[in-house]
């Protein structure tokens, strides 16, 4: 009797599902269908209209190379998403069955899924601007100079590396479909806050959602935004764990490295990997070369920055000497990491 009544308990609470067939993986993918190849139409749409209204009013928000090596990065990015989707579904519903909980296909456990893919997808982006092994899965979204609809295309290729943080949530139990439709409404939403075109909304909005202002904060390349704004939906864990920052005077944007081109898709994906692939060659020992792969960005840039300056750096030195001086120095850059360098040395 007893096991029949556990029985009865587990179909009507919340974590009662069955697993799900091999053979039946179809039917999730159809339960989870790709919304962002739905909404590519509407999104090119925007991001045709947006690019001729700037143009017409002679704003200088689009560079051509730029803008077409974003749409490149783009179509790339499509790809691989669709080549990725069958394994990465195979593998969400391997490990939804092996749990002991899993959650039934109902619409309303979206929510908090949701909610819990932005709590993770907050802290993957956060980790990606301090580790840089991470931040060379997402340099590419930072390098445009121009903030405009196109660079929500610059999504890198091998963005894939950071599923590692979203694995806890797919331990949570919620049905393989319900967290690849949050995947996509996350991604999704994030497109309309890649624009100039759009100023700050009402307070309520600014503080607590994603807006363009403050993710223009987030690409921002002065002091006060460097590293602020991580959330993507929500602003609260931004407020939550101190990265939040209002936009005050407008961003400038782009890398502190300077690019050899801005049009090649391929380069613009693996530019970081590459120097990374160099910094660990010429490193001696083992914990210098690890902490040429792990260690913050920021940190490594400073470095480098002061390694490679012709002559030392004197407090003295203008930050447009300490530009010109290093040869990889983006000099559309934000004068912020050479005053750093300055400010430090004796």
């Amino acid at each position: 009797m007893l096991p029949i009544i556990t029985k009865i308990f587990i179909k009507l609470s919340l974590f009662g599902a069955d697993p799900i067939a091999i053979e039946k993986i179809h039917e999730v993918e159809k339960s989870a269908p790709n919304l962002i190849v739905y909404a590519l139409p509407i999104v090119l749409i925007f991001t045709l209209v947006e690019f001729v209204v700037f143009y017409y009013l002679e704003k200088k928000e689009h560079d051509k190379k730029e803008t077409m090596g974003s749409v490149l990065i783009g179509f790339g990015n499509l790809t691989v998403n669709l080549l990725m989707k069958t394994g990465l579904l195979y593998v969400v519903v391997g490990i939804y069955n092996i749990l002991p909980y899993r959650m039934e296909l109902n619409w309303w456990t979206l929510i908090p899924c949701f909610i819990l893919y932005d709590f993770s997808s907050y802290w993957t982006h956060r980790i990606s601007h301090y580790c840089r092994f991470f931040w060379a899965t997402h340099v590419v979204h930072h390098s445009a100079e121009h903030y405009n609809l196109t660079v929500s295309f610059r999504q890198s290729w091998f963005q894939y590396a950071k599923i590692v943080f979203f694995i806890p949530l797919i331990f949570a139990g919620f049905h393989p479909a319900v967290f690849f439709i949050a995947n996509q409404l996350s991604v999704l939403y994030q497109f309309w806050v890649h624009t100039e075109a759009i100023g700050k909304l009402h307070p309520f909005i600014e503080k607590y959602f994603g807006t363009p202002s403050n993710h223009r904060v987030h690409h921002g390349s002065q002091e006060k935004y460097l590293d602020k704004n991580f959330g993507a939906t929500f602003m609260i864990w931004d407020h939550l764990f101190g990265s939040f920052q209002y936009e005050e005077e407008k961003p400038k944007y782009g890398i502190t490295s300077l690019l050899k081109s801005k049009l090649n898709p391929l380069y613009l994906n693996i530019h970081e990997f590459q120097d990374i692939i160099t910094d660990v060659k010429k490193a001696n020992g083992f914990r210098k070369k690890m902490h040429y792969i792990f260690a913050s960005p920021d940190a490594i840039a400073k470095q480098k920055l002061v390694k490679e300056t012709a002559q030392p750096i004197k407090l003295s030195t203008s930050c447009e000497q300490v530009k010109k001086s290093n040869k990889n120095f983006n000099t559309n850059f934000s004068n912020t990491l050479a005053e750093k360098i300055i400010v430090q040395q004796p």
